[in-house]
């Protein structure tokens, strides 16, 4: 059950220090009080849910990463709701989306928040709930949290914290939290389309918890450095819950800033980080920009992480070779998706292979679909796997939230899940490679099908470019031609421009033709002065991308 797996971690730790955020530290004792004081308060004003209902009332949940947040997504389920995360970044007309499309009884915000909520919640027919201050009194400075600790005398406010968490293990009793109860309501990136709110119940919320736990050796030791927006898959599930069911520390940064989150690494024993491809290389390019004594320190820091993780977009093969260059360890790239949590891994101990998102997790059944939009390709050459790739098991999202056609849809006769996205199963022993979205990254280009994964990635190898995007164009005579929009990095443009004698475009196709058949080499080009615009996780929309340059 996704909220019990989670207390019984904080029940089982109550000592421990829980959170970090804004230089301050709360433990789990404290945080279980706040969020059970949280709950009381906003039970009452929650309407019934319907006899039968799959889901109780919807709780929005607005805050920046911190103490606020994870109080309020507890306290939600503490009192029967589901918990509905809310951009702080959005704009007040998505926020009004979110409220309307979940249906959003009452939002729990920092009173900090008020003014810019009030008049959207109501508006959407939603209460606002301020979270006081003062609910947090319990939390101390961080430096007085680490002194305690460095000097071993917290032995009198553990032994407190403990006998708080005991008083708390009924904690959640009245929330009825059965597996298929709803639990959580996270909406999809709308790369594809309109997001649509994917509802997940606590069974599944604890089937992807407990599966992660096991595969990546989550422990209570652990301290994980949290950078991730909170309103998406990555950041809730993997960084936030993941780290709270074994009792580990969530330190959260409330903006990703490189030089900042490389400070941190170093002072703090962080031990677990998860970021985007953008985050990683911008600590890179942040690295490489320090005095030879503050690259020590930071490869130093790199190589104490036990586990770093990379995903929510795909990781240039050159950057996870620059990475592993400066922290001696390779970054461990996934596969999954807001539907789904995560699907596939690549191994905590063993190899690693760039370009590859790994192996089924336990418990996750995974089928290959033959697919007419795969690309043909050296792996259907060699007998491999190639097709859409769909998902079964106990971690999938219960429906779309009111859209039963969409859900009917999504799943296939046997009640898998279908990702929609286009795989290979490569190598020795057999990995999974993802060839992109069958939406957006499969083009169709004179009777070939074409991955422009596979095209993005020979044109990132080229040391003058910084960015990527490879797209299908629609034309009358080739049905889409291949397009690549390229940002050059630092000083890139000039050295493109000079090989190609003058022409970046030419040096750009000279340097794919020898790594590309003809066939799958962009034959347009533009170079942009610019990066690409990506959302919160790091993506880009393509199709915004063809609107805007096409």
């Amino acid at each position: 059950m996704g909220l019990e797996v989670i207390l019984r971690g904080a029940r089982l730790n109550g000592a421990a220090i829980a959170i970090r955020a804004g230089g301050q530290a709360i433990r789990y004792a404290d945080l279980l009080g706040c969020s059970e004081a949280l709950a009381s308060q906003l039970a009452p004003r929650l309407p019934p849910a319907p006899r039968g209902a799959p889901a109780g009332p919807r709780v929005g949940v607005y805050s920046e990463p911190g103490m606020p947040y994870v109080a309020a997504t507890w306290a939600a389920w503490m009192a029967g709701g589901v918990a509905v995360p809310i951009a702080t970044s959005h704009p007040p007309a998505e926020i009004d989306y979110v409220l309307r499309d979940a249906g959003v009884s009452a939002v729990l915000a920092p009173e900090s928040a008020a003014d810019k909520l009030k008049a959207t919640v109501a508006a959407a027919g939603a209460s606002l709930h301020l979270i006081p201050p003062s609910l947090f009194s319990a939390a101390i400075p961080e430096a007085e949290a680490d002194a305690a600790a460095g000097r071993g005398d917290a032995a009198e406010a553990a032994a407190a914290a403990a006998e708080r968490a005991r008083s708390h293990a009924a904690a959640g009793a009245s929330g009825g939290f059965d597996d298929g109860r709803g639990a959580l309501i996270i909406y999809t990136s709308g790369t594809t389309g309109r997001p649509k709110g994917a509802l997940h119940t606590h069974g599944s919320l604890s089937a992807q918890i407990t599966c992660l736990a096991d595969a990546w050796r989550w422990r209570a030791s652990d301290r994980i450095l949290h950078a991730l927006p909170l309103h998406h898959i990555h950041g809730i599930v993997n960084a936030l819950h993941c780290a709270h069911a074994a009792g580990a520390c969530v330190d959260f940064m409330a903006s990703f800033q490189p030089n900042s989150a490389w400070r941190r690494l170093r002072d703090a024993p962080i031990s677990v980080l998860m970021a985007v491809p953008t985050m990683y290389s911008y600590l890179l390019m942040a690295h490489d920009r320090m005095a030879p004594d503050q690259q020590s320190a930071a490869r130093a820091a790199a190589a104490r992480l036990r586990l770093a993780v990379s995903g929510s977009a795909a990781a240039p093969v050159a950057l996870l070779r620059r990475w592993e260059e400066v922290s001696g360890t390779a970054l461990l790239e996934r596969y999954g998706m807001t539907e789904t949590g995560m699907i596939l891994s690549n191994p905590y101990e063993g190899e690693r292979r760039a370009g590859f998102v790994g192996v089924p997790l336990p418990g996750v059944a995974v089928r290959v679909a033959p697919d007419a939009a795969a690309p043909r390709g050296e792996a259907a050459a060699r007998g491999g796997a190639q097709g859409d790739l769909r998902v079964g098991g106990p971690c999938l999202f219960k429906e779309y939230w009111g859209r039963p056609e969409a859900t009917a849809e999504a799943f296939d006769s046997d009640g898998f899940f279908k990702t929609g996205d286009v795989v290979s199963l490569e190598g020795e022993p057999p990995y999974y490679k993802i060839l992109g979205r069958a939406s957006v990254d499969i083009i169709k280009s004179n009777a070939f099908k074409v991955s422009a994964l596979e095209v993005e990635g020979a044109v990132l190898q080229h040391a003058g470019v910084q960015e990527c995007a490879v797209l299908g164009v629609a034309d009358e005579l080739h049905g889409e031609v291949i397009a690549a929009l390229v940002v050059p990095a630092d000083g890139g443009a000039a050295a493109l421009a000079a090989e190609g004698g003058g022409d970046a475009a030419a040096a750009l196709r000279a340097f794919c033709a020898e790594r590309l058949p003809k066939y799958k080499v962009p034959s347009v080009w533009k170079i942009l002065d610019e990066p690409l615009p990506r959302n919160a996780m790091g993506k880009v929309n393509k199709k915004d991308l063809l609107k805007r340059f096409f």
